[in-house]
């Protein structure tokens, strides 16, 4: 019998008998009788500071049954059957975008006998390296190949966080996966897993040969300009130099920055409508002061990892709640320039596997909703992306043009007052000292100030002269979103399935990446079973 025990305490200074001994208490037996101990899960807990530990979930077998089961401990569950092949389809699907949800569709289709045809606008990882050097070097931006184009879209230049707040079988897949194609098997352990951005291009590329091995085919510098239908059901997908890719199932899996396709669809009158995303800017502090800040006294110990945050407040303003919370936090990591467009200023973080850099950076992000678009004069389904334009041009200007980021001082932000030139930053482009309160409208800029003071009184010391805001953070999420009923279909689009982030449907590398496998499977159980 194999069980799983939850949450083990075990300190930083204890050596692994301590654990096992500990594992062996929880079930009330002697250490010699648990066999084949494997960890699942270490996760850090530091609330009491200067007394960090672990908190460590193991599976184990026994001889027998336990007469009774303590607190977190439970049978563990039977492993997930495989995939069921299914019928050869007509012709096989097109998959629009290479990012997490395209690939893990392509992965779940073929791991049923389907290969599909991968389209993206972008470039491999190789060539793609360069454009996003020129990128940071000197603000030369290649639209079709940057950081959110291209093999393994805006997530092969993240850094591969893998946690998620969504609760699904996949999840355990889309890390493992990770795991195997990056040669980082500590990821299947960690309680907050990240691959890093040393490494997940090299793993976006191995999960693409195997792919391609398996018969998918990948189209690349192919960027989609139409749909073509017959009847109301997909027939088509045309691209720019003139080609069509004839098949009857399209997955669109574009990316939250395909701005023509949502501007497309806009046109053609097909399903889709302004959704809530979130703008800010990106918070960069010092590492050290993080780690002292969330560790205490033990902040210099050997043993733990550069720390990390995770704050969200809701202050009240107008009668009404609204959220403010942390995003992509990157300890040890660097802020980078995410534009797709000219003239239109966009950050993000990454971090490397070892989280090396002296500095740590999150976005501090306020939720926006089609109301404060409106209030601005933008309605209809693009409202969002106009808005979100608009903000992005306005930070370019007062960058002073070549992506230059506009910045400040936190403190000096929200004293209201420009105050002296930022310090030290990661931000390769470069940072203009500007005070950042022509950007956002007013109740927005609200929101962040209150969010920012609330975040102070829980992480004593956030506030500093030594922390800069570097304008701007506006792609959290899609603006819009590609309706889709209960099937997965386009409604009056029979064939095409919206999918992954930029559709609307995940937030991050694996939900987007459990979404694409779960579209995979809602066109298996339409292809049904090959026949024995």
């Amino acid at each position: 019998m194999r069980y799983r025990i939850q949450n083990l305490p075990h300190w930083l200074d204890e050596d692994d008998d301590a654990l096992l001994r500990r594992a062996a208490e929880r079930l009330s037996l002697a250490p010699s009788a648990l066999r084949d101990v494997v960890v699942l899960r270490r996760s850090l807990d530091a609330r009491k500071k200067g007394h960090a530990r672990w908190l460590v979930s193991l599976e184990v077998s026994l001889d027998g049954p336990l007469a009774s089961t303590a607190a977190d401990v439970a049978p563990a569950p039977d492993p997930q059957p495989p995939p069921v092949r299914v019928r050869p389809p007509a012709a096989r699907p097109v998959i629009l975008g290479a990012g997490p949800a395209g690939l893990f569709c392509a992965w779940g289709l073929l791991e049923r006998g389907v290969p599909s045809i991968v389209v993206d606008r972008g470039r491999t990882v190789g060539p793609r390296r360069r454009d996003v050097a020129a990128l940071m070097r000197d603000g030369t931006l290649d639209p079709e190949s940057n950081m959110n184009f291209g093999e393994g879209g805006a997530g092969a230049y993240t850094d591969g966080k893998l946690g998620t707040g969504i609760h699904h079988p996949a999840v355990r897949t889309v890390v493992e996966l990770f795991a195997r194609f990056g040669g980082v098997t500590r990821i299947l352990t960690e309680g907050k897993p990240h691959v890093g951005s040393d490494v997940l291009p090299s793993a976006i590329s191995a999960m693409v040969e195997e792919l391609t091995r398996g018969g998918c085919e990948f189209l690349w510098g192919a960027r989609a300009v139409d749909l073509e239908l017959r009847d109301g059901r997909f027939a088509g997908l045309r691209l720019a130099d003139g080609r069509t890719i004839d098949s009857d199932r399209l997955i669109l899996a574009p990316g939250n920055s395909a701005r023509e396709l949502f501007e497309l669809f806009a046109e053609r009158g097909w399903p889709i409508e302004a959704k809530p995303f979130a703008v800010g800017f990106r918070a960069e502090h010092p590492q050290r002061l993080i780690d002292s800040i969330q560790y205490g006294t033990a902040a210099r110990h050997p043993r733990l990892p550069p720390a990390d945050y995770k704050l969200a407040d809701n202050p009240r303003l107008g009668g009404a709640p609204r959220g403010v919370f942390s995003f992509c936090m990157c300890p040890g990591g660097v802020v980078v320039p995410t534009p797709t467009e000219p003239g239109m200023q966009c950050t993000n973080g990454m971090s490397n596997s070892h989280r090396s850099s002296p500095l740590a950076n999150a976005g501090i992000v306020v939720a926006v909703s089609p109301g404060d678009f409106a209030a601005e004069g933008f309605t209809g389904p693009l409202a969002g992306l106009e808005w979100q334009r608009k903000w992005e041009r306005a930070a370019f200007a007062l960058g002073g043009g070549g992506f230059k980021a506009p910045a400040q001082r936190l403190a000096a932000y929200l004293a209201g007052k420009p105050g002296p030139a930022p310090g030290r930053t990661s931000y390769r482009p470069g940072l203009t000292h500007q005070d950042l309160d022509p950007l956002y409208p007013a109740p927005v800029k609200a929101a962040l100030r209150a969010g920012l003071r609330a975040f102070d009184k829980r992480m004593h010391g956030f506030v500093t002269d030594e922390a800069v805001l570097i304008g701007v953070e506006t792609r959290t999420s899609a603006p819009c979103r590609l309706v889709r009923g209960a099937d997965f279909h386009s409604p009056g689009l029979r064939g095409v399935y919206p999918c992954g982030e930029g559709a609307g449907y995940a937030g991050g590398i694996v939900s987007s990446a459990v979404d694409g496998l779960k579209v995979a499977g809602a066109i298996a159980a339409e292809l049904g079973p090959v026949s024995p």
